[in-house]
């Protein structure tokens, strides 16, 4: 069974009202932390990309979306990435990704980006040391995109992007009484808000004077895990049965996808960042099996024949990439 978010986290019940001491004292020395840390200044300008809660919203096709729109704009973008789940970055080390990467070693989600952006990509707990040495073996580039850093404030940044999705904020409170890994009034601080799904007025509010833009994911044609060459069209599978497998942020937000695609799904989620074997994906039937990209680049060495990566891509509100490049300008022009 997959590691599920806490079922209190939804609501403010009994058992969250028990934890919010630890809620207010967990936000207290975030707080203390933060005012406590000296930010490093990178000779170019660094771009985060992150979110304020536990779980999946959308960042990684967040973080293709800005490669590509930084690459249009006659930039040459490098990444940093904390590298969760490979054993790299669990020990302490720095490293450059290589598109050929082994997740297990890397992290799925770096090894991801590096094949989708085509970007210089480097991890390490140590985010500061990971971006010098990107600068160091990469002096070519000139802007730094930081996936999942909002709350790692040794790297100093010049541009916020936060990524919501209205379902992982549940209740609103911090950890461990809700997901919120800071408050909700972190949001009116950011430059760029895209919204994954429609924002309550509420969370609108705590917006702030932010900008708030729409994203969705769109998916693209299904690619053979075991053989990206090999595709089909998403079409073929509407009005069948299929399996879908996710260790992602929000399993639940994939295995909808599927189904507004018109498929009939059975879902088999796994906790975020699983690190998947062969039996995994072995089924009493001859149906198809559905996976994530982020997935698919764990399996690519055991998947079945009949296993398709179903890929997507972010698709922002007009005007948000205008308003980063400006900011980005303005920044490099003060500076």
């Amino acid at each position: 069974m997959a590691a599920q978010a806490p079922a209190f986290w939804q609501r403010r019940g009994p058992l969250a009202h028990i934890l919010r001491p630890l809620s207010c004292l967990f936000g207290a020395l975030a707080a203390r932390r933060r005012a406590a840390t000296r930010p490093e200044r990178l000779p170019v300008p660094v771009i985060v990309v992150g979110n304020i809660a536990v779980g999946g919203s959308g960042k990684t096709p967040v973080v293709d979306w800005l490669a590509g729109v930084l690459r249009a704009a006659g930039h040459r973008p490098g990444i940093v990435s904390r590298g969760h789940g490979g054993r790299i970055s669990a020990d302490g080390a720095v490293a450059l990704v290589p598109a050929t990467g082994d997740p297990a070693l890397y992290g799925d989600e770096p090894v991801l980006l590096a094949r989708l952006t085509g970007c210089a990509l480097a991890i390490g707990r140590d985010r500061p040391a990971a971006a010098r040495a990107l600068l160091r073996l990469h002096p070519e580039c000139d802007v730094l995109i930081a996936d999942d850093g909002m709350q790692h404030y040794r790297l100093a940044r010049d541009i916020e992007v936060a990524v919501v999705d209205e379902v992982t904020l549940g209740n609103r409170l911090q950890l461990p009484a809700g997901p919120l890994r800071e408050p909700l009034a972190r949001l009116a601080e950011v430059d760029l808000i895209l919204a994954h799904g429609p924002l309550s007025p509420g969370v609108r509010a705590a917006c702030g004077d932010v900008p708030v833009f729409s994203m969705q994911l769109l998916g693209g044609a299904l690619r053979a895990v075991a053989d990206p060459a090999r595709t089909r069209p998403v079409a073929e599978l509407r009005g069948r049965l299929v399996h879908a497998v996710a260790g992602i942020g929000r399993p639940q937000r994939f295995f909808d996808q599927l189904a507004g695609e018109g498929m009939e799904v059975v879902p088999h989620p796994f906790p975020d960042h699983h690190r998947f074997v062969a039996t995994d994906l072995v089924f009493d039937d001859a149906l198809p099996v559905l996976m994530t990209a982020k997935d698919a680049v764990k399996c690519a060495a055991f998947a079945p024949a009949d296993c398709w990566e179903y890929p997507v891509r972010a698709q922002i509100g007009s005007g948000a990439a205008e308003r980063i490049l400006e900011k980005l300008e303005d920044g490099r022009t003060t500076a």
